[in-house]
């Protein structure tokens, strides 16, 4: 692995007292396949300027966008049992069984820009072969969405879902947390939550690619910088999806912009990212003032490749690596945790 200078300059966090905390960001240095750079020029042309149009829907429409997109067929279930059930009091897909308190679970929290369910083809994939390295089940609650149910909706049902994964018998160090884009969001701000309840921290958190500003559109500089190279994200839907998860509330609140939490007694986190997305900068500047907290951070920054990239095996290898190595932190925490 070796890194090399960012191509956007991020001053890193100064620790109390003035003294400067470990960058945890590596910056991959690799070469994409031609093969893949064909499939995110198709992505920047057409996936790009579909999301944009999502952004404009009515309500009517995006719910219409919830029933396709929840109707997917999960076509690689890595040989896991996937259904959908009731736990406790929160509903959600369950990978493998629930029923083994002894064997570790993840919880996985799924992105789709708060307004959109889990994709069976992409997060339910991806959950299911980390159920397979780990020898784990999971649970990823089915949390309201917006614009129906704005915060704090779906952060309540993901804290109920944790909260019932305690309550079935599991303890909190067989327990490790994921979550992509808005999952991520969703995930920082639980931790929020774990910590202000008193409630046993989980082994390891594996944010994918968060986004932690939901004050400013504008605000974090890969935000414009890599507007247009993006392979996916229009930066022209982050007002709508901000606006309508904050609602009437006040979206530099922490626990709906995670970039200005205390990060104080996280556990260990592994971030993972894109230098090609406009959320970069969320993952980074995040990450380093987690570290500068004191948490045990890494954060991994790929080139080229699109926002959330681990979701999409089935089209990039480079994905797979990074699930591959995703495994590896969370098993490394168990192991600790043993």
């Amino acid at each position: 692995m070796n890194t090399h200078q960012p191509a956007l300059h991020i001053p890193p966090v100064q620790k109390p007292g003035g003294a400067t905390a470990p960058d945890p960001v590596i910056y991959r240095d690799m070469a994409v396949s031609r093969r893949t750079s064909i499939i995110l020029w198709f992505m920047r042309v057409f996936a790009k300027r579909m999301l944009a149009a999502i952004g404009r829907f009515s309500p009517e429409r995006i719910a219409e966008m919830q029933i396709r997109t929840a109707s997917m067929v999960c076509r690689d279930s890595a040989g896991q049992s996937i259904s959908y059930d009731i736990v406790g009091r929160q509903p959600g897909h369950v990978v493998g069984s629930l029923g083994d308190t002894g064997r570790p679970v993840i919880l996985w929290l799924h992105g789709g820009a708060f307004s959109l369910p889990a994709a069976p083809d992409m997060h339910l994939s991806m959950v299911a072969n980390l159920c397979r390295q780990l020898d784990a089940d999971a649970f990823m609650p089915d949390y309201r969405l917006t614009p129906a149910n704005p915060y704090p909706a779906g952060l309540d049902d993901c804290e109920q879902a944790y909260r019932e994964l305690l309550d079935l018998g599991y303890q909190a160090s067989d327990i490790v947390m994921g979550g992509d884009s808005a999952g991520g969001n969703l995930l920082m701000a639980l931790l929020q939550r774990i910590r202000k309840a008193d409630l046993p921290m989980p082994a390891c958190a594996v944010p994918v690619s968060p986004v932690t500003e939901m004050s400013r559109v504008h605000g974090l500089p890969s935000r414009y910088k890599v507007r247009k190279s993006d392979p996916l994200l229009p930066v022209s839907a982050m007002q709508r999806m901000c606006s309508e998860y904050a609602g009437e509330h006040d979206s530099a609140d922490p626990e709906i912009s995670p970039l200005y939490m205390d990060c104080s007694g996280l556990p260990p986190l592994f971030f993972v990212a894109s230098s090609n997305e406009i959320l970069m900068d969320d993952t980074v500047y995040l990450a380093r003032r987690a570290s500068a907290a004191g948490v045990d951070t890494t954060c991994h920054i790929w080139p080229t490749l699109p926002h959330a990239f681990p979701l999409f095996a089935g089209i990039f290898p480079e994905a797979l690596a990074a699930r591959d190595e995703m495994a590896r932190f969370m098993r490394q925490h168990l192991e600790k945790q043993g």
